[in-house]
């Protein structure tokens, strides 16, 4: 049973969506949020909303890079967030290569279960937030609303609208606003 029934979370891909893309970023240097990200998640949170982010870093599988980077890619990641007044409760990694065929890497739900376990909440109340179809494919799965953002991958990814997404949105910020309107909807009916 859910700890926190009432609390619902977004669910965000972390490259292209909430930092710059970077290929196979190694170096807490390069860690750069997108612009408007951090009022996007700050209006999350005021929402109540939780914030987990859900990553594949298969460079520490291919040997590109090493968890202790990775730590410090993501140690910059919540220092940068911190600043903005923004808390994740979560950020869980996939390291692993595509042909690994493990359950931790999106699109399949392995992460994102474990997540809902940890924090108590369930998948298909959440809002997943991505610029990939990988992460649109396990949002639509786990019966959740998802988002396609522009940003990163975006743009390419939803060319002819190949990729089923709930909503197409310019960036994370431009979800903000839905997002509200959906909850609100929620409230509405219960």
């Amino acid at each position: 049973m859910p700890r926190n029934p009432e609390r619902r979370f977004v669910i965000l891909d972390r490259d292209g969506t909430i930092i710059e893309e970077r290929e196979y970023l190694s170096d807490p240097d390069e860690v750069t949020l997108i612009p408007g990200v951090g009022a996007g998640l700050r209006d999350f949170q005021k929402m109540g909303l939780g914030l987990v982010v859900i990553t594949n870093q298969s460079g520490v599988g291919r040997g590109f890079f090493d968890q202790l980077q990775l730590d410090r890619v993501h140690e910059r990641l919540r220092k940068l967030l911190e600043r903005e007044s923004i808390h994740l409760d979560g950020i869980y990694v996939c390291p692993h290569k595509p042909e690994d065929d493990c359950v931790c890497r999106k699109p399949k739900l392995g992460l994102f279960e474990k997540a809902a376990k940890d924090l108590g909440f369930s998948l298909n109340s959440s809002i997943v937030i991505g610029d990939k179809a990988s992460d649109m494919e396990m949002g639509r799965t786990a019966g959740a609303t998802t988002f396609l953002v522009r940003t990163g991958y975006g743009s390419e990814t939803a060319v002819g609208g190949r990729v089923a997404a709930d909503y197409l949105v310019d960036n994370l910020p431009a979800s903000v606003k839905i997002i509200r309107s959906l909850l609100i909807k929620t409230e509405c009916t219960q």
